[in-house]
């Protein structure tokens, strides 16, 4: 199945699931991450966040979407950008991989990614488009999913 790339916003994507760029203590954060809170319900999400954290940098966990049209939210952790040198591209396709094979095992057939990592996190985006669609695109061989990677500017 394919992959799309998409100019929307993720808090309305109708997918199996969608992706929080989360940080490691799966609170609420700024960009992406404050989006999700904010349109999944704040309380619920924190709840269900709470025994889950803390996870590692390219690790991936699930809960419910709630308020969201998504029927879960996968959140990962990626990795704060320093100089591209210190095993910041393994981490980030670690994301992609890690809530791909997530999807997989919960029998997801479809689910809607950021761009992981670009905004507060500072990685370039163009270096992590090219990460994320390698990724996905090699899942894609092997697994059938259909992908969305949602960029909002």
């Amino acid at each position: 199945m394919p992959l799309y790339i998409v100019h929307d916003d993720i808090t309305t994507m109708k997918t199996d699931a969608i992706v929080n760029a989360a940080n490691t203590a799966l609170r609420m954060g700024g960009g992406v991450c404050g989006a999700i809170f904010r349109a999944a319900g704040i309380e619920d999400l924190g709840r269900a966040c709470a025994p889950l954290s803390p996870i590692k940098t390219g690790e991936a966990v699930i809960t419910p979407a709630f308020a969201l049209k998504a029927s879960y939210i996968i959140h990962t952790a990626g990795p704060v950008y320093r100089d591209g040198k210190s095993g910041e591209a393994e981490l980030l396709a670690a994301c992609y991989h890690n809530s791909l094979t997530l999807a997989k095992e919960h029998n997801l057939t479809s689910i809607s990614f950021p761009l992981i990592a670009s905004g507060i996190f500072g990685y370039p985006k163009d270096e992590a488009l090219a990460v994320a669609t390698a990724t996905i695109e090699t899942f894609l061989a092997k697994e059938a999913m259909e992908v969305y990677l949602v960029l909002f500017d």
